[in-house]
């Protein structure tokens, strides 16, 4: 992990927060060991909690259309379902920091998913439209606010090795989307054909991911790499008494994000690769269903397209962080995007294969977008900062784009003038993202 990442990576910022029992740790026998145990206990915490941040929305887009004739959904209240996601995103996530600073990182990620699990539950049997739209609320406010707090995580605990845990959180990520997209059709007729028990059953995985958040949500263990730094820090500072709070806060500026320019584009990126994402997530198994594809098909070829951000979402935040520049990234993903619309255009299901692994590579967007949060800030509270600002912009963003894919379907007849508006927001994509790429941070434009 050394050479031109480490340095790109190690000069963005010292963690902003310790816990002072570390200090007492760091020279215990067993010290090294606890360490470990903790590194290993949040890793699994992270990879768990990435399997459920999609399965909510790509289990959904497998049996929309069960779920629509059970709910007696019109085409344009589907649409609107599949913007409920950018939406809670988008008023949830900002509030993540803030409940971060008060009850810590690790309690807020594992109340979020609590509310995954109960509103997994809850949704397929709470009876009409409005109880559905409410249990999906809550399952997308756990997933908000964890999407946010994921890239805060990553560079509070992961100082030195940003590209590679973004990446392996972005690949548990993409493999619980694919997941979700493959097996949920598959798992409903094995259990009776039953939508809601299709539904309900990915509950299970979010209360999994509960568990390993626990030991960090009472506060009984200690960040990796806490200890060393809480022990320098109490050498430094000989005869002074422990701290008795939690965290010991390090001076931060406040930052306008709306100052920034590279904010800015960076929010707007992610804005509109959020559009594309949500709109092949919850539309994509239809359009294929419409030319004639069966649905278990449908559904394993949405799963493609979400399987491919498995390797590539490892590979490419490594790659970003190498590059002084990840414009060009963007561009080639965008252009990928473009083919694989024009696919669905022109031959949805004599081509359906390779247009879904073109979409697939578009959407790994996703993690590139993530990878620039933590590179252009310096500091973890920047890096907060930024996340709240990118993801909870971006996301009101991308809100009315599946609710208009969904109205243009109805009213349309076809699937044209959606693919249409698909791929026109992809140039304004490539743009945005090619300026987000500059090597440059928000401290430097948005400091007060």
């Amino acid at each position: 992990m050394m050479g031109p990442m480490a340095r790109e990576e190690t000069r963005t910022m010292t963690p902003p927060t310790v816990r002072s029992p570390a200090a007492h740790d760091a020279g215990k026998p067993g010290g090294a060991f606890t360490r470990a145990w903790t590194t290993r206990l949040l890793v699994l915490g992270i990879v768990l909690s990435a399997l459920n941040l999609r399965p909510a929305i790509t289990s959904l887009g497998a049996l929309l259309e069960e779920v629509r004739d059970g709910l007696g959904m019109s085409g344009s209240v589907a649409g609107l379902l599949t913007s409920v996601p950018p939406l809670c995103f988008a008023v949830f996530g900002v509030m993540a920091p803030r409940l971060a600073r008060r009850f810590g990182a690790g309690t807020v990620v594992c109340a979020g998913m609590a509310a995954i699990a109960t509103g997994l539950l809850v949704r397929p049997y709470a009876g009409g439209t409005a109880g559905f739209l409410a249990g999906s609320a809550l399952a997308l406010m756990g997933i908000a606010v964890s999407n946010v707090l994921m890239p805060v995580i990553v560079k509070h605990w992961f100082p030195d090795r940003v590209g590679s845990m973004t990446g392996l959180y972005s690949m548990a990520l993409a493999l619980g989307t694919a997941l979700a997209a493959a097996v949920t059709v598959p798992l409903t007729a094995t259990l009776g054909g039953s939508w809601q028990t299709g539904l309900a059953l990915w509950s299970g995985l979010a209360v999994a991911a509960v568990l390993p958040w626990l030991p960090f949500a009472r506060g009984r263990v200690t960040p990796p790499g806490a200890g060393e730094k809480a022990a320098e820090a109490a050498t430094r500072t000989q005869g002074s008494a422990p701290a008795s709070t939690e965290h010991a806060r390090v001076a931060a500026p406040r930052l306008r994000m709306s100052r920034s320019r590279t904010a800015w584009a960076l929010a707007v990126f992610f804005g509109l690769q959020a559009t594309a994402a949500y709109i092949t997530m919850g539309w994509m198994a239809q359009i294929f269903r419409d030319a004639g594809v069966p649905a278990g098909t449908a559904g394993l070829l949405l799963a493609v397209t979400m399987v491919m951000g498995v390797p590539l979402a490892f590979v490419i935040p490594r790659l970003a962080t190498r590059l002084p520049h990840q414009g060009p990234i963007v561009l080639a993903l965008g252009v990928c995007g473009l083919a694989g619309y024009a696919g669905l255009y022109l031959a949805p299901a004599a081509g359906a294969w390779a247009w879904a692994v073109l979409l697939g590579v578009a959407n790994c967007a996703f993690p590139l977008a993530l990878t620039m949060v933590g590179m252009r800030a310096r500091t973890g509270p920047g890096v907060a900062q930024l996340s709240a600002f990118a993801q909870s912009t971006g996301y009101l963003i991308s809100i009315p784009g599946p609710l208009l894919v969904g109205v243009l379907y109805q009213h349309s007849g076809g699937w044209g003038v959606p693919i249409a508006l698909m791929s026109a927001l992809m140039i304004p994509q490539m743009v945005v993202g090619f300026l987000a790429g500059r090597d440059r941070t928000v401290e430097d434009e948005a400091a007060r």
